[in-house]
């Protein structure tokens, strides 16, 4: 039977269970990626599984996150994390070296091989025909630790490119049409398997860049084939001896299918304050732009920059932008800058950043209130630029140049003609500025087991959660409605992001972009021996994979989560930590809920291990609501512990 890519791959490291869409299964894992944010997490539970050393093929961890060293908070988290690197055989990319997924692209990825990383961008990896998948924080710990993944079988969507992008539209227009077409959610327990003609014109760094967008999708992953465009990039990075093709087999069928024709594309925008709110550019012509910034592991590759570069080439851009480069790794900060296109860019007013994520996190450039920042960024969700009111829009390289130069958005193509301007081609260096000095290679084992942890008065220990009451009688904090994102649960940005190792502390911002004062009610509550419940809408917990969202509201008193369904890493992230993610069977019982309404839930314990089927009600006026988990015994059994730490550590019969 001929068999997709995505098929090939999860059979060649599938465990147990069998590739039938919602059936779980378990993969062996080859490589894992962490990065700062989520990372110090997953040392400290690497620490507290008493790991001793790293029994995964590759696994990295990279400084990108948070590089504002404004006080002493983040190199402590920085010391922290060298010296797990070193005590657990993990690589270390410095600060500087790069954002983890197109570095780790360069340096590791490898067709073929799987990898979870901590990050939910890491899918970007599928570009080289990885099985790359964003998972929380203790997915990756166990990875590392050598247990093999669990997830539910993905259904394969099909997406076959026939055509050519024409002149002013890029693979960022590609990922934009696909939300477009099928918005934040319409990925949700699904591979993305591209495929077709349309391929051989799309190079290894176009694909990083619909990969990485996949997440904002709510796909599993997504996945291209290794053909030639990988095979020229592994060579141009000097790893050819890497390259192993591989592609679906002819004829192989799909659960999903779709088609798009890149010739038919044209330059689009994501409007304020989501992936998936799409318009064509020239449909928000003329709209005042007061910062652009260009970076970001969703448009990392050097032609991304090249071209911005060669657009503002001997002009300047309009007076009343800030026009930001973060460069995505030091490598492509080099060849941009043997290129020439540095000089352009700093000659044309731009402002060069370190090689990292930035603005991408909201650590930086954070825009001013009512004034609209146009990003090659992956995501607007609201605040999560670092300003609570904020106005991003998310659009490709050649539309954010023609915006700095303008001053409004314009469509390039129109901008073209204005300027009489030639569409850039940037002759790029056959080979890369390769430079491996930043990444500093696991220690000995020998030596390893000397190292000491390095921890500073801001990294704590990770808090103990009890097993979850059989009988529940709890307020609801929270009321929430659709596509509530980790961003919102739990933000990142300057202030709450340098104490992501201090979970007291980080949990003073859980929920306040939506409720500023929800932790001093769920405190107050906790104190008393009180836990709760919050409720949100359909797509609850999209976006990043932290885990933090997590871990702070349980730190909280959290205990259960009522939603109209869940985005896939925050639902595990939840049942890793002892909260359990209950959806309405009735999406329309969310409205009969009010805050402040006191939920019953009854014989918990015999009722999760019985089966699917729960129901809660509602003390205030009487009404019941039919209610469903989707866990399996073995995540029932995690989030009745307590957690899976609490699950591992209890003694064993």
């Amino acid at each position: 039977m001929a068999r997709t890519l995505a098929h090939k791959l999860i059979e060649s490291h599938l465990l147990s269970g069998s590739m039938v869409p919602g059936e779980e299964i378990a993969l062996g894992i080859d490589q894992t990626l962490t990065q700062d944010a989520t990372g110090t997490l997953v040392m400290q539970e690497l620490e507290a599984l008493g790991l001793d050393r790293a029994r995964t093929e590759v696994s990295v961890q990279y400084v990108d996150h948070n590089l504002l060293q404004a006080d002493e908070r983040n190199a402590e988290d920085h010391a922290f994390l060298r010296s797990a690197c070193r005590r657990y055989g993990i690589w270390y990319s410095k600060p500087g070296n790069g954002v983890s997924h197109p570095t780790h692209m360069q340096r590791f990825g490898v067709p073929g091989k799987t990898m979870v990383g901590s990050d939910s961008h890491t899918p970007a990896a599928g570009s080289l025909g990885m099985l790359a998948m964003g998972v929380g924080g203790l997915e990756v710990a166990m990875a590392i630790a050598g247990e093999p993944l669990y997830l539910r079988m993905p259904e394969i969507w099909g997406v076959r490119l026939t055509g050519e992008l024409p002149e002013w539209v890029s693979a960022k227009d590609v990922i934009l049409e696909m939300l477009r077409r099928h918005s934040v959610q319409g990925g949700v327990n699904r591979i993305i398997e591209y495929h077709g003609p349309g391929l051989s014109s799309l190079s290894a760094m176009d694909r990083h860049v619909i990969a990485n967008m996949g997440a904002e999708l709510g796909a599993t992953t997504t996945v291209f084939p290794s053909d030639e465009s990988v095979y020229a990039f592994l060579r141009a990075e000097d790893r050819k001896s890497d390259f192993v093709p591989l592609a679906a087999d002819e004829g192989a069928t799909y659960d999903v299918t779709e088609e798009i024709d890149l010739s038919t594309l044209v330059p689009l925008i994501a409007k304020p304050s989501a992936p998936d709110n799409i318009v064509t550019v020239r449909e928000a012509a003329g709209t005042t732009v007061s910062q652009v910034v260009i970076g970001s592991s969703a448009n990392p590759g050097l032609r991304d920059f090249a071209i911005a570069a060669a657009m503002v080439s001997g002009r300047q851009t309009a007076d009343s932008v800030s026009f930001d480069v973060n460069p995505s790794s030091r490598q492509i900060f080099a060849d941009l800058t043997k290129m020439g296109s540095t000089f352009d860019l700093i000659s044309a007013g731009a402002r060069i950043h370190q090689a990292g994520c930035m603005g991408c996190i909201g650590m930086g450039q954070a825009p001013a209130v009512g004034h609209n920042s146009l990003r090659t960024f992956p995501r607007n969700f609201p605040g999560r630029s670092g300003t609570k009111e904020d106005s991003v829009w998310l659009c490709s390289p050649e539309t954010a140049a023609a915006a700095a130069l303008e001053g409004v958005i314009i469509d390039p193509r129109d901008l073209a003609e204005e300027l009489d301007l030639d569409y850039p081609t940037p002759a790029l260096p056959q080979r890369a500025s390769v430079n491996t000095d930043m990444l500093v290679p696991p220690l000995p084992p020998e030596d390893a087991a000397a190292e000491e942890l390095v921890k500073g008065p801001n990294i704590t220990a990770l808090p103990d959660f009890p097993p979850l009451p059989d009988l529940f009688e709890v307020p609801v904090l929270l009321v929430m409605g659709d596509d509530v994102s980790t961003d919102e649960i739990s933000p990142a940005g300057a202030r709450a992001l340098p104490f992501r190792s201090n979970i007291d502390k980080l949990a003073d911002f859980t929920f306040t972009g939506i409720d500023e004062t929800y932790p001093e009610r769920a405190r107050k509550l906790l104190a008393s021996g009180g836990l709760h419940v919050v409720v949100g809408g359909a797509n609850y917990g999209q976006g990043s994979s932290r885990e933090h969202a997590a871990i702070t509201p349980r730190h909280l008193g959290l205990a259960v989560v009522i939603a109209k369904s869940f985005a896939r890493i925050h639902w595990q992230n939840l049942i890793n930590f002892g909260i359990l993610p209950l959806e309405f069977d009735n999406p329309d019982d969310h409205d009969r809920i009010e805050p402040g309404a006191t939920l019953v839930l009854e014989d918990l314990r015999d009722t999760l291990q019985r089966g699917d089927t729960v129901e809660v009600r509602n003390a205030d006026n009487g009404e019941s609501y039919p209610l469903r988990h989707r866990m399996s015994a073995r995540q029932v059994d995690a989030v009745l512990a307590g957690g899976r730490i609490p699950l591992l550590a209890r003694p064993r019969a």
